[in-house]
């Protein structure tokens, strides 16, 4: 019995599909998960992240102006919505966009050590001298 053109076509295109999907899939899996800045820059987004964001949510990160970063605080908190916060900001409230400071892959590293307690400012890293 022979397929009617639309039904072959229609099962041809779901098969290319769910290939498709599989090969992604897989790929997806394969890819190491994205290490996080190198020392120096991570230096450098402590030092930030004390600094400028402890301006307004405290120089411990206990709260201020802004709500409390502590691991605790931030528990039940998504990481995708903290990392948009630190992005985009929070308009109509004194949260300013980051996007120009920081990568969004580096947000996510901030995210990221500040649920797990943020570690301590070694101040920034010292400027490379070249002759």
């Amino acid at each position: 019995m022979k397929l009617p053109p639309l039904v072959a076509h229609v099962a041809l295109l779901i098969g290319a599909a769910v290939v498709s999907a599989l090969a992604s899939a897989s790929e997806a899996r394969s890819v190491a998960p994205q290490a996080g800045p190198q020392p120096e820059r991570a230096r450098e987004l402590v030092h930030i992240v004390r600094q400028d964001c402890g301006s307004c949510h405290g120089l411990t990160l206990k709260g201020g102006l802004g709500p409390a970063l502590t691991a605790e605080a931030l528990a039940e908190k998504p990481a995708e919505g903290l990392v948009a916060t630190i992005i985009g900001g929070r308009p109509g409230t004194p949260m300013p966009p980051f996007a120009t400071i920081v990568s969004e892959a580096e947000a996510q590293w901030i995210v990221d050590q500040l649920m797990r307690g943020f570690p301590s400012d070694a101040g920034l890293p010292q400027a490379r001298h070249t002759p």
